[in-house]
């Protein structure tokens, strides 16, 4: 038996954020030390360890309405196909299950098919794209928005009262909300890339809009995580020059407690939903 098959689950502390970004990184994501701090700070982070070497966690984040959503599920390249990721998960669901929390998650389509048998069901499909930019920018930003306004949209949106989070990383020096033509984004930095959203619009006319203008104001790539059922947009980006990555499984994990009313353009990413 390998030293981890039976190491202990433990929970994570805001000291192991950079262990926690060295294994994101190592992954080639997206994530910085900040998002790290809000899912060690907000949220319960389990980890396995090999000596003092962090080697393998999950996260659950709770939301309002009974819901909580489970991410940053990582093995380091050294200790996969050793049952780790599965193990961390059932945590994150057990601990779900003790606080009456319904589970959600963004999954890869290797992800999918090791959740589905676990018993999650799923929702929607994302498209990960991205646009490789580069030299200055060619246009100011677009005008501002109040984190009132994007709270109140990513409700309807999400079904979820995501205050704090949508106010930890509005907060962060880089990020900006923006708006124009009755839609609505957050633009925040990450390690590798710049992203977009949350993205809320009535129609994707105004959508588009909103990212052609955020991307004339950025000098760098960027990311964004489509709906795929928004299919006049996600035509709109890829028409513009962005690429398809990967696509992502949106599955859950329990009774639904809550129901949207508008379907976002653009999601605030695999790790936050």
């Amino acid at each position: 038996m390998d030293a981890t098959d039976g190491s202990p689950i433990l929970k994570l502390g805001v000291d192991d954020a950079i262990a926690g970004l060295v294994l994101s990184t190592e992954a080639h994501w997206n994530q910085t030390e900040e998002d790290w701090r809000i899912f060690l700070h907000e949220g319960v982070v389990f980890g396995i360890r090999d000596g003092l070497r962090l080697v393998a966690t999950a996260a659950l984040l709770p939301y309002s309405g009974n819901n909580a959503w489970i991410s940053m599920v990582l093995v380091s390249g050294t200790h996969r196909r050793r049952g780790l990721a599965t193990r961390l998960v059932d945590a994150c669901l057990e601990t779900a299950r003790k606080n009456g929390l319904t589970s959600w998650l963004d999954a890869t389509p290797d992800g999918a098919a090791v959740y589905g048998p676990l018993g999650f069901t799923p929702t929607l499909q994302l498209r990960r794209l991205k646009l490789v930019k580069s030299g200055r920018a060619e246009a100011p930003p677009p005008s501002s928005a109040t984190i009132d306004a994007l709270r109140a949209r990513d409700r309807r949106a999400t079904g979820f009262d995501r205050t704090a989070l949508l106010a930890a990383i509005a907060l962060r020096s880089g990020s900006r909300i923006v708006a124009a033509h009755g839609a609505i984004a957050l633009v925040r930095d990450g390690r590798t890339a710049r992203h977009i959203g949350p993205l809320l619009a009535n129609n994707a006319a105004p959508a588009l809009a909103l990212v052609h203008a955020i991307v004339h104001s950025e000098t760098g790539p960027i990311l964004i995580d489509a709906v795929a059922s928004q299919a006049a947009f996600l035509d709109g980006l890829t028409a513009s020059g962005w690429t398809i990555e990967r696509p992502f499984q949106r599955m859950r994990f329990g009774s639904a407690t809550t129901a949207a009313k508008k379907t976002p353009f653009a999601v605030a990413g695999p790790e936050f939903g």
